[in-house]
């Protein structure tokens, strides 16, 4: 009995050890023919460190054209989208660095949006160990549309130079063979003048303007007063004004204050009553307020004046740009106020705009953000209602002389 138990439990045994046999051959020859899946290779490690310190578009492409890393410059550019690379240029160049590893850079033109918005950037690609290649990528879109400026800006100043000039020019001619008629040597003596005058005006401007785009008011900006700087831009004005019986109406609400340079926002408001003075029929009145809308403060320019064609208003803020040639003439325009006034609301984090209808009046606005006060948050020194955004009414005291007349 106890011998043939023996022999039974022997039998299970050899058959369990059989079966265990052929499972691990199974097993191993299923091991041979499965293809081992690779991880993505790594990438060094800092890089990403650095990445994150890059002002650059920077990104890592693995050897299967996937994005393993990309700085947020790079999304914000839009050359990334997910874990792709989606400038083809790009794809193609990180392609050939990849199968030369020789560093490679170029300029590109990138459309994007459905707008079909230019962008132009400078692309350097290069390989990152033996698997991995670096893309870098710089935005030159300003630099390429500054430069754009600059030349435009050359060719309109050498066109504007050549009028006056050439009229002084012919002027004098004029007053050298009329040297025996005395009325037309004072004829030709006062238009001298005031082409003289127009080309000096014109300098200025142009030297003023050209100072302004090297000049960042917000580098070390102090509070400004906008009572004081609506002030002394009224005051430049005032004595043309009365020449001729303009009434100039001053409202400002109290204690509006903003950052920048009180200079240029003097220069700014004056451009703005300049032109409303010059424009405006004799007798009529311009009209110069300043009130807060929620954290900005508005400063209007209201003339009763001629008036700006619709076809023009996209225009007027472009320099040397002048709706009537005839007029500008006539007053010394230059066509570059509008646009330094402009300039300047820009690089103070605000804008300018303007509402006309030929024969009613031009309104110009420029929008600026009031001064914050650290504590509250809130603009410091506005005279601001409970309400959202509306001001409150100023007391007789406090509205100037030229409002209350």
């Amino acid at each position: 009995m106890d011998s043939t138990l023996a022999a039974v439990l022997g039998g299970v045994a050899g058959v369990a050890l059989g079966a265990l046999s052929v499972a691990a051959v199974v097993f191993s020859e299923r091991s041979q023919r499965r293809v081992p899946i690779s991880p993505d290779p790594a990438v060094p490690p800092g890089v990403a460190t650095v990445l994150s310190v890059l002002r650059s578009s920077a990104v890592v492409m693995g050897p299967e054209d996937q994005v393993l890393q990309a700085s947020a410059p790079a999304h914000v550019l839009g050359i990334v989208r997910g874990n792709r690379l989606v400038v083809e240029d790009l794809l193609d160049m990180v392609r050939q660095v990849r199968r030369d590893g020789q560093i490679r850079q170029q300029e590109l033109e990138i459309v994007r949006g459905r707008l079909g918005a230019t962008q132009y950037v400078s692309a350097r690609v290069a390989p990152l160990g033996s698997q991995l290649v670096l893309v870098l990528a710089e935005d030159r879109t300003r630099e390429k549309r500054l430069d754009a400026i600059r030349r435009d800006f050359v060719v309109n100043v050498s066109h504007e130079l050549k009028t006056p000039i050439g009229a002084l020019t012919l002027l004098a001619d004029a007053v050298s063979e009329a040297s025996d008629d005395p009325d037309a040597v004072q004829r030709f003596s006062r238009r001298m003048r005031v082409e003289a005058s127009r080309l000096s005006r014109l300098v200025k401007e142009i030297i003023e303007l050209s100072r302004l785009q090297g000049d960042d008011p917000l580098e070390n900006p102090g509070p400004i007063d906008i009572g004081a700087v609506i002030e002394q831009a009224v005051d430049r004005c005032r004595v043309d004004a009365e020449n001729r019986d303009i009434d100039l109406v001053v409202r400002v609400d109290p204690g509006l204050e903003v950052l920048g340079s009180s200079d240029q926002l003097a220069i700014a408001v004056g451009n703005l009553v300049e032109n409303a003075v010059n424009y405006s029929p004799d007798g009529t009145r311009v009209a110069v307020a300043a009130q807060p809308i929620g954290d900005l403060v508005e400063i209007t320019v209201r003339d009763q004046g001629v008036g700006i064609p619709s076809s023009d208003l996209e225009r007027i803020f472009e320099r040397f740009y002048r709706v009537d040639r005839a007029r500008s003439r006539e007053t010394g325009g230059t066509g570059l106020g509008l646009s330094i006034v402009k300039h300047i609301a820009s690089i103070h984090g605000g804008d300018v705009r303007v509402w006309s209808v030929e024969g009613q009046g031009s309104t110009f606005t420029i929008r600026l953000p009031l001064r914050l006060d650290p504590a509250t948050g809130h603009p410091a020194g506005a005279t601001l209602a409970v309400e959202a955004g509306q001001t409150k009414t100023p007391t007789p005291s406090s509205v100037p002389k030229e409002a209350a007349s």
